[in-house]
């Protein structure tokens, strides 16, 4: 799905998916760099990570193991409910592992320092976070990814994993969704 196929329902597109691509590749190659003869075992967090994940590893020009997990701090409401749940573990021993968290954005920060610390606690050689997006005027948690796509402004944002409702997610660019979407 592209920008025409929700024609009005966005104020503006922040990125194509070339430059996407594009960044991702050159994420990888820093990715590569730093794991140099070392196996890698990259972690998507479901949802919103799938379309980054994918095309992140495709960027990569050596092997990388996946696995993924689903996570949520959210209540029955959109509100956080400042309690993480794990829905959905992973199926891999990251114990003496290098382990490398890829998730499509950092908005408050709780989820990903939460799980950062889960993680920690399987013993694994190191957990670093790899993120499309950051807002960092959103942070709320200290959360320190080492690989960052973009930052932006704290912006309501839909595509490329980014979804509202559920929906947006397969949306080919990155854009800041019309406020009269979800007013």
């Amino acid at each position: 799905m592209d920008e025409a196929d929700v024609d009005g329902d966005l104020v503006n597109i922040l990125f194509t998916e070339q430059q996407i691509l594009d960044r991702l590749g050159e994420m990888a190659r820093d990715i590569e760099k730093d794991y140099e003869g070392e196996d890698l075992l990259i972690v998507g967090v479901l949802r919103g990570a799938v379309m980054v994940m994918a095309d992140l590893a495709r960027a990569f020009n050596r092997h990388v193991e996946m696995d993924w997990m689903a996570v949520s701090s959210y209540g029955s409401g959109t509100k956080s409910s400042g309690v993480v749940r794990i829905l959905k573990d992973l199926d891999t021993d990251i114990s003496g592992r290098h382990v490398l968290i890829v998730d499509e954005i950092i908005d408050t920060g709780l989820t990903l320092m939460w799980l950062t610390s889960n993680l920690n606690s399987r013993h694994p050689a190191s957990v670093e976070i790899c993120t499309l997006l950051r807002k960092p005027d959103a942070q709320k948690m200290n959360v320190d990814p080492k690989y960052v796509g973009w930052d932006i402004p704290n912006e309501f944002v839909v595509g490329y994993g980014l979804d509202y409702n559920e929906k947006y997610r397969n949306l080919r660019s990155v854009g800041t969704l019309a406020p009269h979407v979800y007013s």
